[in-house]
């Protein structure tokens, strides 16, 4: 048995994917129509930045095959402070915002911290106990991406576990990676894309994306990465996997991704 993997990239407006992903002359108004039918998964990231109206919400799911999945990066307000905790107020304004009407497109939330940010327990412990399992009927999956090191931390590995929160698996020459397996789901950020790549990895490395993607999805935590705290209890249970390109060489994400989907059949 296995989970399902989605494969998709960061947004879908982007100029350069106007000469080299989108059709010549492809309506601005219909990129998402076209990306959401070459990708199966879309990071929304502006959502990080400002909030959008449940008209809006409900248009983007509209528009969008019926096995498509977004998943949103929550707002700043929300993780770009020193004390996560005091931010019950700005959780519940990003959530209420609309995203119900995705229904089930909504894939997980990405809660990204900024890099400043070290490992308090007891505030990643308050912090997980606040971010809600539903909206509006609508079950809710969440995913934090830690950038330091001060959360390599047996204790950071255990909090997730118990919250069914993932941790981020980033391919970055700039940010820590965490492996470890913490949530009935996997998700991965590819930010390594280099230009000189027509798709971005080379066909190796999108290889070995596509067996460790396998691997997740499967239940089982691939070899050669660093992990904190092996999870050999958790193991054996089938997992939807997300992998998102994003950051990097942005251009070459599209193919990227259509490059990796192809590979995983």
């Amino acid at each position: 048995m296995s989970g399902t993997i989605w494969v998709g990239i960061g947004g879908w407006t982007f100029e350069p994917w106007r000469d080299n992903f989108y059709p010549k002359g492809w309506a601005k108004a219909r990129e998402l129509e076209y990306a959401s039918t070459h990708v199966t998964a879309i990071e929304i990231n502006g959502t990080f930045y400002s909030t959008q109206k449940p008209a809006t919400w409900a248009d983007w799911a509209k528009r969008t095959p019926d096995d498509f999945v977004f998943s949103v990066k929550a707002s700043r307000f929300c993780t770009n402070r020193r004390v996560l905790c005091d931010g019950a107020e700005s959780i519940d304004k990003f959530i209420n915002q609309g995203l119900s009407e995705l229904g089930p497109k909504l894939g997980p939330i990405l809660w990204q911290f900024a890099g400043t940010k070290q490992f308090d327990p007891e505030d990643i412990a308050g912090f997980l106990e606040m971010l809600p399992r539903s909206i509006d009927g609508v079950p809710l999956r969440h995913a934090i991406e830690p950038r330091h090191e001060s959360f390599r931390d047996p204790a950071f590995v255990e909090l997730a576990r118990k919250a069914n929160v993932a941790i981020v698996f980033a391919d970055s020459d700039k940010y820590p990676q965490f492996a470890d397996l913490t949530a009935d789901f996997t998700y991965a950020r590819l930010q390594n894309t280099r230009a000189d790549e027509p798709t971005g990895y080379s066909a190796k490395a999108l290889d070995a994306w596509a067996e460790t993607a396998k691997a997740w999805a499967a239940g089982r935590a691939p070899e050669g990465y660093a992990y904190i705290d092996p999870p050999a209890a958790s193991l054996g249970k089938p997992r939807d996997a997300f992998l998102f390109l994003i950051a990097g060489a942005k251009e070459r994400n599209p193919a990227g991704a259509m490059a990796l989907i192809e590979r995983l059949g």
